[in-house]
């Protein structure tokens, strides 16, 4: 178990957290939640060692092993498979197809396991750092943000992982149905405090909510309760005759607490401008084909056809890679369509947050200009308004594009968005970078638009809040689906996605079989003899609790026909901490009995699959 106790760490005059301390038990899933800049990232620094705190500590057992995914790109072989390999330790080198199984997982063909793994997006690097900390078999994985550049499938295969997994987790992500998929317990770090509860983020959040509530409750008692006294301390304090009494108030109100009101903690306020438009088709799209290379062999999608009507709420859902952000940016006219036509309603107006729009910033301009350029008709105040909502409040707001951050430019260019007047929205991905609360607010105000959008998401729960209608890419091609996200599991679903290529086998002589069984006997009897030997041991200790059980029953039976009721509480008292402690054991054997046998298949599995 890890204990943290009395952490606090600042940032010259800024308080990150202060005296924060809690317990890691055993198979606990935690999500850590917070707003951006809460800490988050800065907690599990310290936990790897990588960042002191001021003051506190962190007390890991000997032999505890940490596991985190790497934010930073360093790859030092040639291939995926032999980069991911790395992380394999010593005893398990030669077993690459768990590699191979956890590359297929995210999203990694058989011909990709060969690739330089430098040849790969942004998005596919950090999924191999993601394989590479999951390979280390830690007993405490931590997980930042390893949401956000995976598709639903590669989402759905992480959380049966996650799931399964028999250490412990913290994850820190975005994304709110995911987090409640895994978790245990929710820990979240508010008002430079840290709170920790069993349940999901629904139970976290309403626990804060009752919490703030009573506190403010409490404060606000207090007040009355110090006016009142004042007022009487003011009233009689010149009056000889309750003078005393006058005193003694002012005594109770200086030795009274202060309780301060809470800090007000910011979230984004989306508000899109909507244009009214009199068309109810806003666009038509049909027989639309598109491919880089403009070769017709080589379409990412080919004849698709939809039109979008005044409301229309269209998810465009699908694996990475497969064409998902290239469809948003042919339909803008950004790129130039293989074949088809897409035709827009000449009072349609486009808000379009893309993936690639951030690279479109000008270093040298500051928020304020940026967000201006997109509608000049906005004063000055309305422009500096739109940046507060995206939390570039008076003198932030001036900075220039160059010094922020990836996340504070995609809040510039939502804060675009919401500058120029539009009735169809493209949005691609909005939801990274952006920490729960934000993300709500957004998905409040794009089921308030009153105009059609687009969106690019791999958050099921935000397909289910508001699409209506659905683009899939599947199959090599895309498609439309006029229907929920819900009625698309229900009629079509993932599976045919999540068929994953097998490793290919390779045959073995007799010799190299014989080396392998081995390897894999020695490694079954290292794993599982201490666990066989725990079994016995608590087998032994419940068969000697039972003896002193039915010993003890004998003696309450003596002291029923005596008579004697000291003796029976006394006896009776013993036989409950007995019973307590035998039923405790038998639900550790239990548990471990059920790990044991479930290793012990796998072994068993994998000496047949040897074998054939």
């Amino acid at each position: 178990m890890i204990q943290v106790n009395g952490l606090s760490k600042h940032y010259g005059s800024q308080v990150v957290f202060d005296d924060v301390s809690f317990n890691l038990s055993p198979r606990e899933r935690i999500g850590l939640v917070g707003r951006n800049g809460a800490g988050k990232s800065t907690l599990f620094r310290i936990l790897l060692g990588q960042e002191a705190p001021d003051s506190g500590e962190v007390k890991i057992p000997k032999g505890y092993k940490l596991g985190a995914l790497e934010q930073h790109i360093n790859f030092q072989q040639k291939t995926v498979l032999d980069e991911c390999c790395l992380s394999l330790s010593e005893e398990e080198k030669y077993n690459t197809y768990k590699a191979e199984k956890i590359l297929f997982g995210l999203g990694f063909s058989q011909e990709d396991l060969e690739k330089d793994p430098k040849s790969f997006s942004g998005g596919y690097q950090v999924r191999i750092n993601l394989c590479k900390a999951l390979l280390t078999e830690p007993n405490l994985l931590l997980l930042d943000e390893p949401t956000n550049y995976l598709d639903i499938v590669s989402l759905r295969w992480l959380k049966n992982f996650l799931n399964n997994f028999p250490g412990e987790v913290i994850i820190i992500t975005h994304d709110r149905d995911f987090m409640d998929g895994v978790v245990t317990h929710v820990m979240g770090i508010s008002r430079n405090t840290l709170r920790k509860i069993k349940g999901d983020t629904a139970k976290y959040y309403e626990q804060i909510v009752m919490e703030e509530e009573i506190h403010e409750q409490t404060r606000l008692n207090q007040e009355r309760k110090k006016q009142e006294l004042m007022k009487f301390v003011d009233k009689f304090r010149a009056k000889a005759s309750k003078a005393a009494q006058a005193q003694s108030r002012l005594k109770q109100i200086e030795k009274m607490d202060t309780i301060d009101a809470l800090a007000v903690e910011k979230s984004l306020d989306f508000s899109f401008h909507y244009k009214d438009t009199p068309a109810k088709i806003l666009m038509e799209v049909e027989d639309l084909s598109f491919s880089y290379s403009r070769n017709k062999d080589e379409l990412l999608f080919r004849d698709l056809n939809f039109h979008v009507g005044k409301n229309d709420r269209i998810g465009i859902i699908g694996k990475n890679g497969k064409g998902k952000s290239t469809l948003l940016n042919v339909l803008n006219n950004e790129l130039e369509a293989f074949s088809g036509s897409i035709q827009k309603h000449q009072a349609t107006i486009v808000g379009h947050f893309g993936q690639t729009n951030i690279k479109r910033l000008h270093d040298d301009n500051t928020i304020v200009s940026e967000v201006q350029e997109v509608n000049p008709d906005l004063s000055s105040t309305q422009v500096r308004n739109i940046c507060g909502t995206m939390m570039f409040e008076g003198d932030l707001a001036d900075k220039k594009v160059r010094v922020l951050s990836g996340g504070e430019k995609s809040r510039v260019m939502l804060g675009k968005i919401l500058a120029g007047p539009a009735n169809l929205l493209f949005l691609d991905e909005p939801t990274n970078h952006l920490d729960m609360e934000s993300i709500a607010a957004l998905g409040e105000s794009i089921v308030d638009f009153e105009g059609a959008v687009l969106i690019v998401t791999h958050s099921e729960a935000l397909l289910r809040k508001i699409c209506n209608k659905l683009v899939i890419f599947h199959e090599g091609t895309a498609e439309y689906f006029d229907g929920t996200y819900d009625e698309f599991l229900e009629k079509i679903g993932w599976e045919s996605e999540e068929v994953s290529e097998s490793p290919k086998k390779s045959k073995k002589s007799k010799k190299e079989i014989q080396k392998l069984r081995q390897e894999i006997i020695q490694e079954k009897s290292k794993s599982l003899g201490p666990m066989n030997a725990k079994v016995e041991e608590l087998e032994n200790n419940i068969t000697v609790l039972e003896n002193f059980l039915e010993l003890k029953n004998k003696e309450m039976l003596i002291a029923s026909t005596e008579g004697n009721g000291t003796k029976i509480n006394e006896l009776g008292l013993e036989i409950a901490k007995i019973n307590e402690k035998v039923e405790a054991l038998f639900f550790e054997l239990e548990e471990l009995s059920e790990e044991l046998e479930a290793k012990n298949n796998i072994y068993e599995k994998r000496l047949i699959e040897l074998e054939n």
